[in-house]
């Protein structure tokens, strides 16, 4: 991939401002990192990794790591009191058609995961570097940094900033962050539980109240055996008084909760009053929910918790900044490599802030709800999988059954490649950084795929991949600069029902982008106008010439 000389500031080194570095690095683009802290947070503040989050992380070339640092979620035992009564129910979760299930992996470990890539990559965070003040120019981003007492100015092209809830990037624009917090208390803890509930089984007890929140204790598993994070109401002695600003997240600067309170409400809501122990950390937590008026100001961008904040219902928080990241991070790369202008940055906020009301909408419903009578939700629900940018401004209509633009683009097992001894998945096809164009050719079509494929490699040099899926039994002698595959188990009718389209483009994030006719034109005219993709530096001056 061809490198550019943009200089871009990514503030915030947790799981969103890597994502992103490393999805830039992976574009093209080399950006700065910077973090206040001195080290990664030892807090396991957010556990679940989505299948959706492990998709993209396997574009990044780190999901197998991330995998092995976690624990698969396996279901759920539900325990409701109501009155003297006590039911318990278990229920198992089988995502086992999808490429990953849902996994439990405690956020250090996938700190530590991105970091390895992001120094494989050649970049490092600069750590203990506070963002101190920020200023826009006509022309890029200028910022003040603080390390150990010294203050640096520098100038960066772009500025995004994945610092969390807090966030000193979005203050520093002036950009509103309206919402509300529950007026009560949360405790967190990292503790032993001796009890029989299955490994990898979540746990959610609850004793619904009338005019007030329910009693609950929640247990995540954690990759060691035994170990749960559990979280509950805090009771409301603890000590301190909340902080200022931001309501939200963990109090560091307060007391934890002490094993005893954990225990207590362990003793009054889960049936045999198991034992806890062995706590390795704990403490109080509070819920805002919150959404920036903006993503953008300029140059400068909001990502993950800078610009919403909610629930912890349904572990979409983290996951949800991650997608943030993958959206914007090719946008970015195709700005910097001046191949599209600053425009199609517009189309971050237009995609990714609906998604983010809707996940603060649901965990808001979802917890002000707990323990009360739902409908349950779509198997799917919290996989992020479901996450449409349909009706966005990069996805016209098209016609047709099966993935439209906007969606993601599913997996498809079984593909058989000559030459390759074992079965192939879509997605070893289309990870590599780029657009990639799906054709499904019929017999007749296959000169003008290789034509279409010639002109998008001869105009846009390294950005684009081409893939033949073809019907069990048919045959290409092997075209340049195209995969030919056969769908051996005729997975692509199955998701088309059973008319699939000429032409599929896929973004670089996975999603499709363009459906039709084996015609170049409408295509070219998409990359064009819509995307307003522009052909290299070099390939301009030589037209000029």
């Amino acid at each position: 991939m061809p490198r550019t000389s943009a200089s871009i500031l990514v503030v915030g080194a947790g799981p969103v401002g890597l994502s992103l570095a490393i999805e830039l690095a992976r574009h093209g683009v080399r950006p700065t990192v910077i973090d206040i802290a001195l080290e990664p947070s030892p807090f396991c503040r957010a556990i679940g990794v989505s299948p959706r989050t492990l998709e993209i992380f396997e574009a990044m070339g780190v999901a197998r790591e991330v995998v092995g640092a976690g624990l698969r979620i396996t279901g759920r035992r539900a325990v409701i009191h109501r009155g003297a009564d006590e039911i318990v129910h278990d229920e198992t979760v089988d995502l086992s058609d999808l490429p990953y299930a849902q996994y439990g992996v405690p956020q250090n470990r996938t700190e530590e995961v991105l970091l390895d890539k992001l120094r494989e990559l050649g970049i490092a965070p600069e750590r203990g570097c506070r963002l101190a003040a920020l200023a826009e120019m006509d022309e890029g981003v200028t910022v003040e940094l603080e390390r150990q007492g010294q203050a640096e100015r520098r100038r960066y092209d772009w500025v995004v900033g994945c610092d969390g809830a807090h966030s000193a990037v979005r203050k520093a624009l002036g950009i509103a962050f309206e919402g509300e917090a529950f007026p009560f208390e949360f405790m967190l803890g990292d503790v032993a539980i001796d009890w029989d509930l299955p490994r990898g089984m979540t746990l959610q007890a609850i004793r619904p109240a009338t005019d007030a929140p329910p009693d609950f204790f929640v247990a995540i598993p954690l990759p060691a055996r035994g170990r749960y994070r559990v979280s509950m109401m805090a009771p409301v002695e603890t000590e301190g008084e909340p902080a200022e600003d931001v309501a939200h997240g963990i109090q560091s600067d307060r007391p934890g909760a002490t094993l005893a309170q954990l225990q207590a409400v362990s003793d009054r809501l889960l049936p045999g009053r198991p034992q806890l122990s062995d706590m390795r950390w704990s403490s109080i937590f509070r819920i805002s929910m919150r959404l920036a008026e903006r993503y953008r100001s300029g140059n400068v961008f909001l990502a993950g918790d800078a610009c919403h904040i909610h629930p912890p219902t349904g572990g979409q928080g983290m996951n949800t900044g991650i997608q943030d990241a993958a959206n914007l991070a090719w946008k970015l790369a195709l700005v910097c490599r001046d191949l599209a202008p600053a425009a199609l940055l517009d189309s971050y906020e237009a995609e990714r802030q609906p998604v983010a009301l809707a996940v603060i909408e649901d965990t808001v419903k979802r917890s002000v709800g707990l323990g009360k009578p739902a409908e349950p939700p779509h198997r799917l629900h919290d996989t992020q999988l479901l996450v449409s940018y349909a009706g966005g401004p990069l996805a016209p209509e098209a016609a047709g059954g099966g993935p439209a633009p906007g969606d993601r683009m599913p997996d498809i097992q079984g593909l058989r490649q000559v030459g390759i001894g074992f079965p192939l998945r879509l997605f070893d096809l289309t990870r590599s950084p780029g657009f990639t164009l799906l054709a499904f050719p019929k017999a007749g079509e296959f000169a003008e795929v290789e034509a279409l494929a010639a002109r998008l490699a001869a105009a846009w040099p390294g950005c684009f991949a081409t893939v033949a899926i073809l019907p069990a039994g048919q045959a290409w002698d092997d075209p340049p600069g195209i995969a030919v595959v056969e769908d051996a188990g005729d997975a692509v009718n199955g998701l088309f029902g059973g008319e699939p389209p000429a032409l599929l483009l896929l973004r670089p994030d996975g999603y499709v982008a363009f459906k039709g006719a084996m015609a170049a034109e409408p295509l070219l005219g998409y990359l064009q106008e819509v995307i307003a993709l522009r052909p290299p530096v070099t390939d301009r001056r030589s037209h000029r010439a």
